[in-house]
């Protein structure tokens, strides 16, 4: 497997770029290899996989995460259509603590990305029928289960002008803000 991992602008959070190989029958794509991505300095096991289908552009979902002891870290790519993808930062002693960082992420770039613990994550898509597939390195555990306000004024989070907010679901309409949150990760 050949694989490109970039760290953005909040170092943890990786892009990452697997190979694709098309001919007239379509393609072939090995998404995930455990021994390639360790190579690659990524060692995670994922232990759930997740699907999410957003039928209208501009479906805000997030930004979510869980605490311990069921923090996950996710690899988010999309299958179908594409996201923005966005992680904020919520690890007390981080020097970008409260910063967020984004990043694009589609079906026709075939990238991913790699959010660890320790991060609220949100995504708003830009297409319409969009389809992701996450995986986690922890199950679903609703008392564990936590947000943040996706549109806080505090971050200032640039999220896209198609946001529909007729989409979003009530539990993220009502999160905390980034200021009320309590300290999860320290």
């Amino acid at each position: 497997m050949s694989l490109e991992v970039k760290a953005l602008d909040i170092p943890d959070v990786k892009l990452i770029t697997v190979k694709k190989f098309g001919d007239h029958r379509g393609f072939f794509s090995e998404t995930y290899n455990a021994q390639s991505f360790a190579e690659a300095g990524i060692n995670l096991q994922f232990v759930q996989d997740n699907h999410s289908r957003s039928m209208e552009k501009g479906t805000v979902r997030g930004l979510h995460f869980q605490g311990h002891p069921y923090a996950q870290d996710k690899l988010v790519r999309v299958v179908r259509g594409r996201i923005l993808d966005v992680a904020v930062d919520l690890r007390k002693s981080s020097p970008t603590f409260g910063k967020w960082i984004a990043a694009e992420i589609s079906a026709d770039l075939w990238n991913q990305i790699l959010v660890p613990v320790g991060f609220g994550h949100g995504i708003c898509t830009l297409e319409s029928d969009t389809e992701i597939i996450y995986k986690v390195t922890n199950v679903y555990s609703p008392k564990h289960d936590f947000g943040l306000l996706w549109n806080d004024p505090d971050l200032n989070i640039a999220w896209p002008s198609c946001v529909n907010v007729d989409c979003l679901s009530e539990k993220d309409k009502k999160q905390p803000r980034f200021r009320d949150l309590q300290t999860f990760f320290d």
